[in-house]
């Protein structure tokens, strides 16, 4: 397998050139931490553009930070930790989930690209709410930018939004200008025990809906919550439904008795301190209570409302399925046997068709994702504007072509 390794955007942009004169796809890759995530066809050529890395820009009084797309997640966060800030969309780590190896690497244009976002994303929203501006290739190897540093840049399309979530299927990034924020001085996490799964997310609404500005709320039943380290080692035993609080400690603490009164008739409760709720929603964004390396995770974003009802259709069909609830029940995931002939997704999608939302199959063997839709299958019409959008930015369908789905 042929691997390009640029050694900065000018180099990327001649290699790419190259690429359309022979009309030879690309499978853009940085840190390789996220290979296995989505379709599993790949062309033969690799553009590692993994030496695109480092800091062009920080400005720790205005949030604003510029880098290279491929800078590592590691490197951002320590820089961003030494000022007290953050990004506070808070990028989940998913390399066990992915099963990618010890080697690979998590970088911010890999979180861009496929717009991650973790528990926080509840209150706080996803990365391309703070992705302010970027410089890219297009798939005719012309060089561009969109957006700038500051927030209202935004003038015709939005295309940071566009480029988002697009998997390195429209365009190379190369730059990235993101808004970060300042950390939480502290936070804790109230745990509401023994709770079943409508009592539950009807909990996490009521909470979501008060003042308290709630930023993580989740369910794990009884027997995922039994695999969550940080639950165990705090004595918390049976079904735990956390909702957590940041800011200044006074506010926190307020916040905290505030809740606990109005959720008192629910029984007796529990409280992580902030290094265990760090570690607690670190553990929730990586979905590692799910993990194993025999079954299929899934990621289905219902109505919260409909989520329950949701999972016990689901369980029906699916016996051995296990689940657990985020962003207030806005956010399931779903571990199926990977040795059934589909991973479920006749059973899912059917179901979710009723209820609403869409499902993503995250993590399972390269085969399967081969024959499974990894992504909702598109309408026609939707379909139709995939493919002239993916024309208009790359028109011989170079970049990560059938990565999200097929012929696109």
């Amino acid at each position: 397998m042929p691997v390009l390794t640029p050694a900065d955007a000018a180099d990327a942009q001649q290699m790419i050139a190259a690429a359309v004169a022979e009309t030879r796809p690309l499978e853009i890759r940085a840190g390789a931490s996220k290979q296995a995530l989505g379709r599993s066809e790949r062309p033969t050529d690799v553009l590692d553009v993994s030496r695109l890395r480092g800091v062009i820009d920080y400005e720790p009084s205005e949030l604003v930070l510029t880098v290279h797309a491929a800078t590592p997640m590691a490197e951002v966060q320590t820089l961003l930790d030494g000022h007290g800030q953050m990004l506070s969309f808070e990028p989940p780590d998913w390399r066990a989930l992915l099963g990618a190896a010890k080697s690979a690497t998590g970088t911010l244009g890999g979180v861009v690209a496929c717009n991650l976002a973790g528990p926080r994303r509840v209150r706080a929203g996803a990365a391309r709410d703070y992705l302010l501006g970027f410089a890219a290739i297009n798939g005719r190897a012309e060089a561009w930018k969109a957006g700038g540093k500051v927030v209202k840049n935004v003038t015709g399309y939005d295309l940071c939004k566009l480029q988002a979530g697009a998997f390195g299927t429209l365009s190379l990034l190369t730059e990235l200008t993101l808004k970060v924020m300042p950390k939480p001085e502290t936070a804790c996490t109230l745990v509401l025990t023994g709770l079943d799964d409508a009592a539950a997310i009807e909990a996490l609404t009521t909470a979501l809906n008060t003042p308290h500005e709630v930023s993580g709320a989740a369910h794990l039943p009884a027997a995922v919550a039994a695999r969550a380290s940080i639950l165990r080692s705090a004595g918390i035993v049976g079904a735990a439904t956390a909702i957590r609080l940041e800011g200044p400690p006074r506010s926190v603490a307020f916040r905290r008795d505030a809740l606990a009164t109005l959720f008192q008739a629910l029984g007796p409760g529990a409280e992580l301190g902030a290094v265990d709720t760090a570690a607690f929603w670190a553990e929730v964004g990586a979905v590692r209570p799910l993990l194993s390396p025999s079954r299929c995770i899934w990621r289905l974003c219902p109505p919260p409302a409909s989520a329950p009802n949701l999972v016990t259709a689901l369980k029906a069909q699916l016996p051995t399925a296990e689940i657990f609830y985020d962003w207030g029940g806005g956010l399931i995931w779903l571990a199926t046997d990977g040795d059934d002939v589909d991973g479920g997704a006749g059973v899912i999608r059917s179901r979710l068709e009723r209820s609403g939302g869409h499902a993503t199959l995250i993590a399972a063997a390269a085969d399967l994702r081969a024959t499974t839709p990894v992504f909702d299958p598109l309408p026609p019409p939707l379909k139709a504007l995939h493919a002239r959008i993916k024309s208009g930015f790359d028109p011989l369908n170079l970049f990560n072509p059938g990565r999200m789905h097929q012929g696109l």
